[in-house]
C-alpha cells in the first residue's frame, strides 16, 4: 500500500491536468472536436486463423474549431479493439483515480436476468456495443480534466504506438499493486462521513437499479409471450374465415390487425434494450462511485500508518532518552553506554523528522484527494439526474407508444367486426 499511496508522484499527473481545467473551467474537448463510432467490423485472428475472431470499431473525429490546436490532425479515421477501450480505461482509472469514471459497455452478457444474445457477433449486440463505446467516448471527451489528457487525444487520432506507449508508462503494473491494496477490507478509526454516505449510496443506487433491470427483465418476457400468443388469435381469425360467407371478410380483416398486434412487440423491445442499456450505464457508475470511495480509503489508512509509525519512533525515542533498558538488557544486565544512547536518540530523531515529512505528504494527498472526489462526485450526481430522468421518461413514453398502437389496433378490430352484417 505504501508504494502506491506514500509517495508523492500518486496525483502528480492529475493535479497537472486539474490545473488545466481550472484554468478552462468546463471547457471539454467536444467544444473543438466531434467524435463518432461510424461502424464495426469481424476480423479473423491472424490470416492463418479462421476460426477465431474479433470486433474492430472505427472511430472518426472532426475538430470543428479552426482555433484548437490541441489535436494530432483535423480529422482521423482508426479501428480500434474493444481491448484498447479497456486499456484506455484502465489507464485513466490510474492517472484520475478521484474521478467517477464513465463505464464501457459488456464485452459479453454479464447477467442472466438479460433476455438478450449471448453470442458477441450477433449484429445486435455489436450495434449495441458500438453506441454503448461511442458514449464513453462522448463521456470522457465532456469531462473538462479526462478530455485533456494527451493519451487520450493519442487513443482517437494516434495511428501507430498508442498501445504501446501506454504500456511503456507502466500504468498496468500500478493497477495491479492497487487493486491488490484495495482488495482489503479496512475498517477506518474515524471514516469522513461524506465519504460513507457515499458508499452506502453507491451500494443502494446499484442494488436499485440492479433490481429495475431485473423487473424489466421479467415483465419484458411475459409481455412478449403475451403479444406473441395474439397471433393464435390471427389464425385461427384466417382459419374460421374460410367457412363463413357473411362473416368471412370481417374475421379475415381481425386475423390480419391480430398479426400486426403480435409483430408490435418487436420493435418496441429492441428500443427498450436501448433504454435497458442506458440504465446500466448508471448501474456500472455506481460500481465507479463505490471504487472513488475505496481509494479514500485507502489513501486514509496510509495517513493512519504513517501516522502509527511516526508514534512509535517518538515514544522509542522517549524510552532511549530516559533510559529504560528493554527485557533483554534486564535478563543479561547489559546497559546502553552514553555514547550509544545519544547515537540511538540522533537515528530516532532523523527517522521521526522523516516520518514527519511522510505525514504531511499523505494528509497533503488525503485532502486533495477528497476535495477533488468531492466535485467530481457532484457532477456525477447531477449528470445521472439529467439522465435518469430523461431515460425513464423515455420508458413511459415508449410504454405509452405501445398502449397507442395496441388501443388503435383493437378499435380497428371492433369495427370489423362490427362491420359483419
Amino acid at each position: 500500500m505504501e508504494d502506491v499511496f506514500q509517495n508523492g508522484n500518486y496525483c502528480n499527473e492529475a493535479n497537472a491536468n486539474m490545473s488545466t481545467s481550472e484554468a478552462s473551467k468546463e471547457d471539454s474537448l467536444l467544444d473543438h472536436m466531434e467524435i463518432s463510432i461510424i461502424e464495426a467490423e469481424k476480423r479473423p485472428n491472424g490470416p492463418l486463423n479462421l476460426r477465431e475472431f474479433y470486433t474492430v470499431y472505427l472511430v472518426e473525429t472532426k475538430v470543428t474549431d479552426s482555433n484548437f490546436k490541441g489535436a494530432l490532425s483535423t480529422t482521423s479515421s482508426l479501428w480500434r479493439r474493444y481491448t484498447d477501450f479497456e486499456l484506455l480505461r484502465t489507464y485513466l482509472d490510474i492517472a484520475y483515480p478521484y474521478i467517477v469514471l464513465p463505464p464501457l459497455p459488456e464485452k459479453r452478457v454479464l447477467y442472466a436476468w438479460q433476455k438478450v444474445t449471448t453470442d458477441t457477433f450477433d449484429p445486435d449486440f455489436v450495434d449495441r456495443r458500438r453506441a454503448g463505446l461511442e458514449n464513453f467516448l462522448l463521456r470522457v471527451a465532456s469531462h473538462p480534466v479526462l478530455s485533456q489528457n494527451e493519451h487520450f487525444m493519442g487513443f482517437l487520432q494516434q495511428r501507430e504506438g498508442w498501445r504501446e506507449h501506454i504500456q511503456e508508462i507502466s500504468y498496468l503494473r500500478l493497477a495491479e499493486s492497487k487493486l491488490k491494496a484495495l482488495s482489503v477490507a479496512v475498517r477506518l478509526r474515524k471514516p469522513d462521513k461524506r465519504f460513507e454516505t457515499l458508499k452506502n449510496y453507491g451500494i443502494e443506487l446499484q442494488n436499485n437499479l440492479c433490481n429495475l433491470l431485473r423487473v424489466r427483465a421479467r415483465l419484458v418476457e411475459k409481455q412478449y409471450s403475451l403479444y406473441k400468443l395474439h397471433a393464435n388469435y390471427g389464425r385461427v381469425f384466417s382459419e374460421w374465415s374460410a367457412i363463413e360467407k357473411e362473416m368471412g371478410d370481417g374475421l379475415q380483416k381481425s386475423g390480419h390487425y391480430l398479426d400486426s398486434l403480435a409483430a408490435t412487440i418487436d420493435t418496441t423491445l429492441e428500443e427498450e434494450e436501448l433504454i435497458a442499456d442506458q440504465l446500466k450505464e448508471w448501474l456500472f457508475g455506481a460500481s465507479a462511485l463505490q471504487a472513488v470511495v475505496r481509494r479514500r480509503e485507502a489513501l486514509q489508512v496510509a495517513r493512519d500508518e504513517a501516522q502509527d509509525a511516526l508514534i512509535a519512533a517518538c515514544e522509542q525515542k522517549d524510552r532511549v532518552i530516559q533510559g529504560k533498558a528493554g527485557l533483554m538488557s534486564r535478563l543479561f544486565g547489559s546497559v546502553d553506554t552514553e555514547e550509544v544512547r545519544e547515537l540511538k536518540i540522533l537515528r530516532l530523531e532523523h527517522r521521526i523528522t522523516q516520518q514527519n515529512e511522510i505525514v504531511k505528504q499523505v494528509d497533503e494527498d488525503l485532502k486533495s484527494f477528497s476535495n477533488k472526489a468531492m466535485v467530481d462526485i457532484e457532477r456525477f450526481q447531477h449528470q445521472k439526474v439529467i439522465d435518469l430522468r430523461e431515460t425513464l421518461a423515455a420508458y413511459c413514453v415508449l410504454q405509452f407508444k405501445l398502449a397507442r398502437k395496441s388501443l388503435q389496433t383493437w378499435q380497428h378490430i371492433k369495427e370489423c367486426l362490427e362491420s359483419i352484417p
